[in-house]
């Protein structure tokens, strides 16, 4: 089975690396250290930040669709991200590490199934869901605290 897990672009969030910290606040966001290798995961990277990185911390709109379905929450960004992650057939070690909530949805936007595993077993749930040809991707969440991760499409 082809799959594509992507991070989000980074174009969006670029006007906001190196503001000052009351200019942030403007749009919501936060600069943070990291001070742990593990607990800052880079949403355009699919990368953990590591320790002495730079991160911020902003709301962000992850299924804009015109449904009941429409949802945001926090994310974390590297501030020295360029370039926003694409992996074909394989899932990132970020996601293999976590309890994840994974959410498949149609094309407009309505949820059509759901499911929290490991995710040692993401790409299996992957297979399960892109059997069904309704479903055009799916949104991967940590299932602890709920934080959008990544998109997987098909390949």
């Amino acid at each position: 089975m082809d799959y594509v897990v992507s991070g989000l672009p980074v174009q969006p969030f670029e006007s906001l690396f190196g503001l000052e910290d009351a200019e942030l606040r403007v749009h919501g966001a936060v600069r943070m250290a990291v001070d742990s290798n593990r607990g800052f995961p880079c949403r355009i990277s699919l990368e953990d930040a590591q320790v002495g990185e730079s991160v911020l911390l902003l709301p962000w709109q992850h299924l804009d669709a015109d449904t009941p379905y429409r949802a945001g929450g926090p994310i974390f960004v590297r501030e020295t991200v360029r370039d926003h992650a694409r992996i074909r057939n394989a899932i990132p070690e970020q996601q293999r590490s976590r309890l994840l909530s994974v959410r498949a949805y149609d094309a407009e936007g309505w949820m059509l199934d759901a499911e929290v595993v490991e995710g040692t077993m993401l790409e299996a749930l992957i297979a399960r869901f892109f059997g069904n040809a309704g479903i055009a991707y799916l949104h991967v969440h940590n299932a602890r605290r709920g934080c959008y991760a990544c998109r997987v499409d098909r390949g």
